[in-house]
């Protein structure tokens, strides 16, 4: 967990080079009424979205990943919203959550614990403040999960974690360990290059709305998995 001081810096930061919108096509009902899911996200008027590598660079961010609702996690969270009983008195890990976006969807929809886990730092500040945004309590789990066993939680969400080779092969060695200790695991991707190939347990597909700037398409064709199923 960040100190204070670096919690609030990180807060600032957010704030200041992002907007808080709507999520298109995910809506919350926890609150008596139907109402849009936001967070702090980039776009064509916000100071990050135009922010090079350089510029981020010198003040020390990574790619700010954590400022955009990336097709695969939307993809997790409408089929929770669907299906909330997935998540519904359970504890759950919400891994590479970046905005936090499907934890705060899963606390809305009934989780009894929602854990929210990034390698970046900065997504411990996006993830507070979207939750608090929802109206929904996270608690922060920092540090790279894959070089321990699952942790010990009933339900594991991922989005969009199959865009690196390495990388992909390792999410899916860990949340198929996950998924043999009994944990239901479910993963959500927009055909990346990585994704599974011949993973079984295949839920729901959807169309996401996105952008040329952030895919190169205006709609990506999202996949949500079982895995280990």
């Amino acid at each position: 967990m960040a100190s204070a001081d670096t919690l609030a810096r990180n807060r600032a930061f957010i704030a200041a080079n992002t907007r808080l919108a709507p999520v298109a096509g995910l809506g919350l009902t926890h609150r008596g009424g139907p109402e849009p899911l936001r967070i702090w996200q980039a776009d064509e008027i916000t100071p990050i979205w135009s922010a090079t590598e350089e510029d981020l660079n010198r003040q020390g961010i990574e790619p700010p990943f954590w400022a955009f609702p990336w097709a695969g996690g939307q993809g997790v969270a409408r089929l929770i919203l669907e299906r909330p009983d997935i998540v519904r008195g359970k504890r759950v890990l919400d891994i590479a959550c970046g905005s936090g976006m499907v934890g705060i969807v899963a606390a809305a929809a009934g989780a009894s614990a929602v854990w929210v886990n990034d390698i970046d730092p900065i997504c411990e500040a996006a993830a507070a403040l979207n939750a608090e945004a929802n109206g929904v309590s996270l608690s922060w789990l920092g540090g790279n999960l894959l070089d321990a066993p699952p942790a010990d939680v009933e339900v594991i969400l991922a989005g969009d974690i199959f865009y690196e080779m390495t990388m992909a092969a390792r999410f899916l060695d860990w949340l198929r360990q996950a998924a043999a200790r009994g944990i239901a695991v479910y993963a959500g991707d927009p055909g990346r290059a990585y994704a599974p190939a011949g993973e079984t347990g295949l839920l729901a597909e959807y169309d996401i709305a996105t952008t040329m700037e952030l895919e190169s398409a205006t709609a990506r064709h999202a996949r949500v998995w079982q895995i280990g199923k």
